[in-house]
């Protein structure tokens, strides 16, 4: 993976429960909610911004996504990083999940769509939204707990991104992590069905494989 650096540091952070030692997802997972949980507001809008900036630079420069392409995004809850800008970028089209018993089902979604309150109180388009097949997807933003410098991913613990990658289809898109800088680490424990995203996006850097790199205007500089 490469990292290009959005503020100048270049160190990774690494929670407490990581220095020295392996843990189990569930502690790490409760940590690092806890941490996240534990910016201000305008920490969190900032790093949030911070996020959408560095992600609308990326669409410039790189090829994985030409103009009318569509991304896979997420509407944030329980403090994640808010996206919601990037959906005013109308030169892509953007599909959001609903959860559909274990799986997510994906419908194409733009500002003034209708939504509803899914089980979790996650915002979702509604059942009867255009339905977005992996055939037309170009790249998936990822929500995360965490995520590590490989490009591993640890979620909520619900399987729902697992699954989905678990299917070929949607494990041949690109995929970009979203976590703040706090939640970014160097090594997470993984399982046998892990499967790795190929880049991860926090407030203060980006990091890409190397294929994804080859289609990056900048090369990693």
């Amino acid at each position: 993976m490469a990292e290009i650096l959005l503020s100048g540091k270049r160190h990774l952070a690494l929670p407490t429960l990581l220095r020295g030692k392996m843990v189990d997802k569930k502690r790490l997972r409760k940590e690092l909610l806890q941490a996240r949980k534990s910016l201000s507001e305008q920490e969190w809008d900032n790093k949030s911004q911070a996020i959408c900036e560095a992600l609308n630079q990326y669409l410039d420069m790189s090829s994985v996504v030409s103009e009318g392409g569509t991304i896979l995004s997420y509407f944030y809850f329980r403090s994640e990083p808010s996206l919601d800008p990037l959906f005013n970028l109308s030169v892509y089209s953007w599909g959001v999940p609903r959860c559909v018993e274990n799986e997510l089902s994906w419908h194409f979604w733009k500002p003034g769509d209708a939504l509803t309150k899914g089980g979790f109180g996650i915002r979702e388009p509604l059942p009867s939204a255009p339905i977005c097949s992996p055939e037309a997807v170009d790249l998936i933003l990822v929500p995360a707990v965490a995520c590590d410098s490989r490009g591993y991913r640890l979620g909520y613990g619900g399987g729902f991104y697992d699954r989905l990658f678990a299917q070929p289809q949607w494990r041949r898109i690109s995929k970009i992590g979203i976590v703040f800088d706090l939640a970014l680490v160097s090594e997470l424990p993984t399982d046998a069905w892990d499967v790795p995203l190929d880049g991860v996006c926090t407030d203060q850097r980006l990091i890409i494989n190397s294929d994804q790199l080859s289609k990056y205007g900048r090369q990693g500089e």
